[in-house]
């Protein structure tokens, strides 16, 4: 049985035209020089739901519109969780709904036989070269903390992001026996002028400390995959959801130290929550895109459901993924 549909409307505003066309032409004027590169990036933890197709349209829609190329990046940084049949089936998804990258073909992830560009499992030597840049820099670091001594040492509310106190920042662990590893945050801070959300300042050394960009095991964590590849990539805009709205400074923080010299346009995009604000997500098993395929459901009616979802048009209507461009064109 699918899951209910009855979504909070989490946008713009649908009814306020006004809004919606002022936004649009805001963005035609803030995006860089054509043509610029973007990128669609899911985790292969589970299957794609309507939030993922919301984000979709953002990417498409926006770099149809406006001159942007789309690259197609397969986040599997974290191994413990992501499987082949979720990657195999996100392919299939985006097949199905028609939404083609320009850069890294759902057919090129297939041909299991080589590694790809865009596969973060299949590139380790690209963040273990990043890493030791920053070692010879003197600002990354051994840490053998744990996230319950964390915890111990820095109460927080659940919910709220622990601060890392800087333990082993000065402690010298041995780097053959800990494997883990963080990058010192200096104080300050950041100002990142979000194509929607307006001016965000943000403090990483506040936020969460120095950031973790190795753990424990040896897998490279989201914050650091993310913007080595977004650096290596060349991508010119990241449009994604806002809830990793607030990860923004830290990344643009890690990238700087990294030798970016032109940092990222960005836009976080509202998210499609529940009637009780909580937002959909693979983990509370909200209803697959595949199982709306198998239900019967057309890629049209679905595209078009997602965008009413989003508050992107008035009522559900039939869309195909050639169409999204004209979501975001101002009148």
């Amino acid at each position: 049985m699918l899951s209910p549909v009855a979504l909070a409307h989490s946008a713009f505003g649908v009814d306020d035209r006004d809004g919606q066309a002022a936004w649009r032409r805001a963005i035609a004027r803030r995006l860089p020089a054509r043509p610029w590169r973007t990128r669609f990036a899911p985790a292969p933890t589970g299957y794609l739901h309507l939030g993922h197709l919301v984000n979709m349209l953002y990417v498409w829609g926006i770099a149809r519109s406006h001159g942007g190329r789309v690259l197609l990046r397969i986040e599997d940084h974290d191994r413990s969780r992501c499987r082949a049949e979720f990657e195999a089936a996100l392919l299939d998804d985006l097949d199905w709904l028609g939404f083609e990258a320009d850069e890294g073909s759902t057919a090129s992830f297939r041909i299991r036989s080589r590694a790809h560009p865009c596969r973060q499992s299949d590139n380790w030597d690209r963040y273990g070269d990043a890493l030791r840049s920053l070692e010879e820099a003197g600002v990354a670091y051994p840490c053998a903390c744990t996230r319950r001594t964390i915890a111990a040492q820095v109460p927080h509310a659940a919910g709220v992001e622990p601060r890392y106190p800087g333990t082993c920042r000065g402690r010298r662990a041995d780097p053959q026996r800990v494997l883990a590893r963080r990058v010192q945050m200096t104080d300050g801070t950041v100002s990142i002028d979000d194509m929607r959300l307006g001016i965000l300042t943000q403090d990483p050394q506040q936020q969460c400390g120095d950031v973790l960009v190795r753990d424990s095991k040896g897998h490279w964590t989201y914050q650091f995959a993310v913007t080595v590849d977004d650096l290596v990539h060349g991508v010119d805009v990241i449009i994604r959801g806002e809830d990793l709205a607030a990860s923004t400074a830290r990344q643009f923080r890690l990238a700087g130290l990294l030798g970016r010299a032109k940092l990222p346009t960005v836009l976080h995009h509202p998210l499609l929550v529940h009637p009780g604000g909580v937002k959909l997500s693979k983990s509370n098993r909200d209803t697959a895109l595949r199982d709306r395929r198998n239900a019967g459901e057309t890629p049209e009616q679905v595209i078009g459901l997602a965008a009413h979802l989003a508050g992107l048009v008035r009522v559900p209507q039939l869309l195909s993924a050639a169409e999204v461009a004209t979501l975001f064109l101002a009148p």
